[in-house]
């Protein structure tokens, strides 16, 4: 009877087992858990090529861990690239947009250093912020925001950071906002 008794609880333990594994298997992973390349598939972002300097200076630099990204304008989306000032030309939802697709040259920029994964990203140091501004728009964090929105999307916690947002009379080639990154990665 013993044995009987035996079989049959450990055919109901693999059987309990079976259950949960394929419970766990249903049951999404947390966005925390996620890796930053599986996010990007998740919101349906598809990176820009990785923009090419317009002058004389290296797109990152690498030190040890620390990689230190050159500061990039705004992704061309759909051929509309972002021109003007905020608080002039751009409201600052234009101006959060600019600093967004900003962001998704970034990110193209850093893949690119990290030899093809946003995986390799421990985290997201700090940023810098320059938006072209009217004399009088002092909201120039609100517009960094797009830039650091996309970040902390993608990368959870990791992607939160130091900041500095300011305003600049011009940028080059008309650009709204320029963004500045450092980042900790993975040897």
């Amino acid at each position: 009877m013993s044995s009987l008794y035996a079989r049959r609880s450990v055919i109901a333990l693999l059987a309990s087992a079976a259950l949960v594994h394929e419970a766990e298997a249903q049951v999404e992973t947390p966005a925390r858990y996620r890796s930053p390349e599986q996010r990007l598939r998740e919101l349906g972002i598809v990176l820009p090529d990785p923009p090419r300097p317009v002058a004389t200076y290296a797109p990152f630099r690498r030190a040890g861990r620390t990689l230190y990204l050159a500061g990039l304008g705004p992704a061309n989306l759909g051929g509309v690239a972002a021109r003007g000032r905020v608080g002039a030309e751009l409201n600052i939802e234009q101006g959060y947009a600019a600093a967004r697709a900003a962001g998704l040259n970034v990110l193209s920029l850093l893949r690119s250093a990290c030899g093809g994964s946003l995986d390799r990203v421990t985290q997201c140091l700090r940023v810098g912020a320059f938006v072209a501004s009217a004399d009088d728009f002092h909201d120039q964090p609100r517009v960094a925001n797009g830039a650091s929105d996309l970040f902390v999307e993608v990368f959870g916690q990791a992607g939160l950071h130091a900041r500095f947002a300011v305003g600049v009379n011009t940028l080059p080639f008309d650009i709204p906002v320029e963004i500045e990154s450092i980042w900790q990665v993975r040897s």
